[in-house]
């Protein structure tokens, strides 16, 4: 069954009488242009210009499909520093956990940009065991990381975080005190 043979059929079953049919079919076909989106994506991936690169990065995060992490976990070895951003920003916005460990490592990227979307995208992680790497990110000279860092604290909420934000309240940045004193506020209760 070709692919246009498989869309006509979903439509058609939009129309069934049962409405869970309708919705399955609904489903399905948004799947199945998401997946024909993909393979679009890939080929712009492969541009030489890097603004239809990025583009195609960024289209992968309403791509609901498990095959875009490899594209997107192999973008993060690309030499520009802007299309490893772009993928870091949308791994995180999508927190698959098999992706965890490859976005770790970019915590020490040469590029700043890169350690400040890294730090931010493991804010949407919900794993505490997250908080020393970016503990350690707060003595940082680079205010913005120092930032992403505390604000991506306060988002996973571990309970470790309360004494180096609390210290943090007192930096000379204000952006840095602003984002401790957020971050410090989501941050659950002891005992």
């Amino acid at each position: 069954m070709t692919l246009e043979q498989r869309r006509s059929l979903l439509i058609e079953l939009l129309s069934d009488s049962e409405e869970s049919v309708c919705a399955a079919a609904a489903a399905a076909l948004e799947r199945l242009e998401s997946l024909q989106d993909l393979e679009q994506v890939i080929s712009d991936l492969k541009s030489e210009k890097r603004g239809q690169r990025v583009k195609a990065i960024y289209a992968m995060e309403n791509i609901q499909s498990a095959e875009v992490f490899p594209h997107l976990i192999n973008l993060l070895k690309d030499p520009d520093a802007d299309i490893r951003g772009a993928a870091i920003q949308v791994l995180g916005a999508k927190a698959h956990p098999k992706s965890l460990n490859s976005l770790v490592k970019h915590l020490k990227d040469p590029s700043p940009a890169v350690r400040v979307h890294t730090a931010e995208a493991l804010g949407h992680f919900s794993d505490v065991r997250l908080a020393p790497y970016l503990i350690s990110l707060l003595e940082d000279a680079d205010e913005q990381l120092v930032v992403s860092a505390a604000r991506s604290l306060g988002l996973l909420g571990a309970p470790d975080s309360v004494a180096p934000l609390a210290k943090l309240t007192r930096d000379r940045r204000t952006t840095v005190r602003v984002a401790a004193v957020e971050a410090f506020s989501k941050l659950p209760l002891k005992g």
